[in-house]
C-alpha cells in the first residue's frame, strides 16, 4: 500500500494542544515532546491495553489494531493517541519484520521508525557500552572494588542480530589491550539500560535506576553501577532520548512512540513518560504490550502499571479466526482454511486469556482481526459464542480500511468505557520482595 502523505508534525502536535514551540522537530515528520511539558498537565485520559491471545507464526496484528482503534475513535469524534513501543533493527531485518502497523494502519515514516527513527536505540547502545567500557577500564586498573573477571555479568549490545557475537573473548593483544574474559553482546532491546530508561520517570529516577543495575557479583554481594561512578555519564548520553517521540497514523491521528525492551526477557512496554504523555493530552490512550497476554499484559499490570500508579480502564484482545484454528490443532499450513471445529476448539486459549485479565478487575472487549478467508459462519459463532459468556466483540479490518474498518470496535469500546464498572488491581503487591525469606 503507499505511503500517506504526511502532515507537517506541528499540525499533529495541535491535535494534542501542543504548539510547535513545545516540541523538539526531528525533520518535518516527527518530534521529541520534552518531559518538563509533559508534567505540566494533570491526566485526563482513559487507559486501553491492547493484547492478544498466543502469538502464532504469522502474527495476531496487535499494533496494527492499536493505531487501526486510535484511528477509528478520531473518526468518532473521540481525541485517542496510540502509545506505542519503538522497533528494533533486529526484528526487522530478521523474520519478523518491522513494528509500526501495516496497511490502512500504520505509523509514520515508517522506514525512519523502523530504522535509526530519532536515535533512541543508538544512544541506549552507547550508554550500555559506555558502561561495559567502564567495567573492563576498571579491571584493567585493578579493581577498587576487588571485581573477578570471571563474575562480571554485564555484557555489550548491538542493535542488529549478529550470532557471531554472542559470546567472545575480549581483551586480547597483550597487557596494553585490557584483561582476557569472556563475554558477549546482546541486542540493544535485550538492554537492562533499555528497561531501566522505560520505566524511569524523569531524569532524577532515570539515575537512581541506572545507578542500581547490578554489573557483577562478589562473593555474596551485587556489585553495582553506581558503585563504580557511571550513572551520571549514562544519564547524559540518555537525555535526548529519554524524551517521547511523536509520530502520525496513515489518517494523521498522534501517536507516542518511545522505547521497545522484549517481553520475554524485560516487561515490554512503552515508555512510562510515553504513556504519560498520553494520558495528559488526549481523551483514550490506546497502548499495547509485547507478546499475549499472558506475558506482555500481565507484565504491564504487575510492572508498569503499579510503577507508574496507572489506572487501566480496559483490555482488548486481539485474536484471529486462523489463529484461533491453528490453537485448535489446525496445522499452520491450512489455518487460513475455514475449520468451525478447530476454531471452536481453540476458543479455549482465548478463553483463558479473558479469565486472566478479568482476575485484574479489568472488562475485557475481544477485537476480531478480520482476514479476507474469514467465513460469515465463523465470525458470527465466535461473537455469538462471547455474548454468551458476557463478553463484547466486534471484528474489524483496519488493515485493509483504516479507521472506517474500526469504527464498530471503536463505537464497542466507546461504550464499555463509559458503562464498565471495572476497578483493576495488580495481582502483586508491590511491597512484596523478590525473594521469599
Amino acid at each position: 500500500m503507499p505511503h500517506a502523505t504526511l502532515h507537517p508534525i506541528g499540525d499533529i502536535a495541535q491535535q494534542l494542544d501542543l504548539t510547535k514551540s513545545d516540541i523538539i522537530p526531528f525533520s518535518n515528520d516527527k518530534a521529541k515532546i520534552p518531559l518538563d511539558i509533559i508534567y505540566q498537565r494533570p491526566r485526563r485520559a482513559k487507559l486501553v491495553l491492547m493484547t492478544s491471545i498466543n502469538p502464532t507464526p504469522p502474527g495476531e496484528g496487535k499494533t496494527t489494531m492499536s493505531i487501526g482503534l486510535s484511528q477509528a475513535m478520531r473518526r468518532l469524534g473521540i481525541a485517542a493517541t496510540a502509545v506505542l513501543r519503538e522497533p528494533s533493527m533486529g526484528p526487522t531485518f530478521g523474520m519478523k519484520g518491522g513494528a509500526t502497523g501495516g496497511g490502512a494502519s500504520q505509523a509514520e515514516p515508517s522506514t525512519a521508525i523502523n530504522l535509526h527513527f530519532t536515535g533512541d536505540f543508538h544512544a541506549i547502545t552507547a550508554a550500555h557500552n559506555l558502561l561495559a567500557a567502564l567495567i573492563d577500564n576498571e579491571l584493567f586498573h585493578g579493581s577498587r572494588l576487588d571485581v573477578d573477571p570471571q563474575r562480571v555479568l554485564w555484557k555489550r549490545v548491538l542493535d542488529v542480530n549478529d550470532r557471531a557475537l554472542r559470546h567472545v573473548v575480549i581483551g586480547l593483544g597483550g597487557p596494553s589491550q585490557g584483561i582476557p574474559r569472556e563475554t558477549g553482546f546482546d541486542i540493544t532491546a535485550a538492554s537492562e539500560v533499555m528497561a531501566v530508561l522505560t520505566l524511569s520517570q524523569d531524569m532524577n529516577d532515570l539515575k537512581q535506576r541506572l545507578a542500581r543495575m547490578v554489573i557483577a557479583s562478589q562473593g555474596n554481594q551485587m556489585v553495582t553501577a553506581g558503585d563504580i561512578g557511571a550513572e551520571e555519564a549514562m544519564a547524559a548520553i540518555l537525555r535526548d532520548a529519554m524524551m517521547p517521540n511523536l509520530v502520525q497514523t496513515s489518517e494523521h491521528t498522534p501517536v507516542i512512540m518511545h522505547g521497545g525492551p522484549f517481553a520475554n526477557i524485560a516487561h515490554g512496554c512503552n515508555s512510562i513518560v510515553a504513556t504519560e504523555a498520553g494520558l495528559r493530552m488526549s481523551d483514550v490512550v490506546v497502548t499495547e504490550a509485547g507478546f499475549g497476554a499472558d506475558l506482555g499484559a500481565e507484565k504491564f499490570l504487575d510492572i508498569k502499571a503499579p510503577i507508574a500508579h496507572l489506572q487501566p480502564s480496559l483490555a482488548v484482545v486481539v485474536v484471529t479466526l486462523r489463529a484461533l484454528r491453528y490453537h485448535g490443532g489446525q496445522p499452520l499450513s491450512e489455518m487460513a482454511q475455514p475449520n468451525l471445529v478447530a476454531l471452536q476448539r481453540g476458543m479455549a486459549n482465548l478463553l483463558k486469556h479473558i479469565e486472566n485479565l478479568q482476575s485484574y478487575g479489568l472488562p475485557v472487549v475481544v477485537a476480531i482481526n478480520q482476514f479476507g478467508t474469514d467465513t460469515q459462519e465463523e465470525l458470527q459463532w465466535l461473537i455469538s459464542a462471547l455474548a454468551h459468556r458476557g463478553i463484547a466483540a466486534a471484528s474489524a479490518d483496519v488493515f485493509g480500511q483504516g479507521g472506517a474498518g474500526g469504527e464498530e470496535l471503536a463505537a464497542l469500546v466507546a461504550k464499555e468505557l463509559e458503562t464498565s464498572r471495572g476497578a483493576f488491581q495488580p495481582l502483586y503487591d508491590e511491597s512484596v520482595p523478590l525473594q521469599v525469606t
